[in-house]
């Protein structure tokens, strides 16, 4: 199990003084947070560490960046983002404490704030770790998926930088404003197909409304070419293509050219993962991110469910006894 990054101890002491307190008889929602210091800041949004004055803990408080607060796109998918994290309880989901509006009338939304490394971060030290522990990070996340997929949510923005893994071995998968999720009459939402638009190379991993939702190297041919009736099978290949990244220490379609990846991922197989890994590869890991990788969503594992009970299977014996 991947362990990372202990919390500041004085983040995690309890005291007497804090949890007896007692709350202000009036209570000022101006004064809730007490800001410590950025976290990251993101294409559209910013996320900011501070301390909730009224339950004496430290969270993360989400908010859009300054020349996106007047973006009503970018307003429902930051509500969407809070609400969607904050429906699915799961405990590879990050927890929403407070949905809200600042003081300027701006959304906001705190988190529980984890202290880890993303997989990409992992996967830029991909030697030190052993591929057993890799696998349980992506099974945890097809846990998340299934369950996502089970109340009716596909992601769409399945990524190395959106898995989190913290401190207790938790992994925690992020950053849901992308989510498709239907109406009860089966319709979604106008934002979630944009057409007539165009990416430069520099375009080639931003993510949002006027251009192509996601990061291409872990995009599916539906997603590239704004398919209406994208589906959960969209997250089956993405997480495909995170696997096939952990087999092999590269995605399978790169270029330094966004219209070369877009020819990848509509037009060419990858390579086998064996072929190109300098790690043994399973066989059963090589085939089903093969499978997951299958231009046609039909040609893909028919849920995640599927997904999981083949990561479950004991491909680690394989290894052992030098058989791929």
């Amino acid at each position: 199990m991947l362990k990372f990054k202990q919390p500041p101890k004085d983040y995690g002491n309890v005291f007497l003084e804090d949890t007896d307190k007692p709350l202000p008889e009036k209570l000022n929602p101006n004064t809730r947070y007490m800001f410590l210091g950025e976290i990251a800041k993101g294409g559209k949004s910013l996320i900011k560490s501070c301390k909730d004055m009224h339950l004496n803990r430290v969270v993360a408080y989400k908010s859009l960046r300054p020349e996106f607060k007047d973006d009503e796109i970018e307003n429902t998918r930051l509500l969407r983002e809070a609400r969607v994290s904050a429906m699915l309880q799961h405990p590879n989901t990050m927890p929403v404490y407070e949905l809200g509006r600042d003081n300027q009338g701006n959304y906001y939304f705190t988190m529980k704030l984890v202290h880890g490394y993303t997989l990409r971060e992992i996967m830029d030290y991909r030697e030190r770790y052993d591929l057993t522990q890799l696998v349980e990070v992506i099974e945890q996340i097809a846990h998340a998926l299934a369950y996502a997929h089970a109340h009716g949510v596909a992601h769409r923005d399945i990524k190395p930088e959106n898995i989190l893994v913290g401190p207790y071995g938790e992994v925690l998968l992020l950053d849901w404003g992308l989510a498709k999720v239907w109406s009860k009459d089966g319709t979604t939402s106008d934002d979630d197909i944009v057409e007539g638009t165009s990416i430069t190379d520099s375009d080639k991993t931003m993510t949002g409304h006027g251009k192509l939702q996601g990061t291409l190297c872990y995009m599916s041919p539906e997603q590239i070419d704004r398919d209406p009736n994208i589906s959960f099978s969209t997250d089956i290949y993405s997480l495909g293509s995170v696997l096939y990244e952990l087999l092999t220490g590269q995605p399978p379609f790169n270029s330094d050219m966004t219209y070369e990846i877009l020819d990848m991922v509509k037009n060419q197989q990858p390579a086998k993962p064996s072929e190109i890994s300098k790690y043994p590869v399973p066989k059963i890991l090589e085939d089903l991110s093969l499978k997951c990788l299958n231009k046609n969503p039909v040609d893909r594992p028919d849920s995640m469910e599927e997904v999981l009970r083949t990561l479950e299977l004991d491909w680690a014996t394989d290894l052992k006894h030098g058989k791929r």
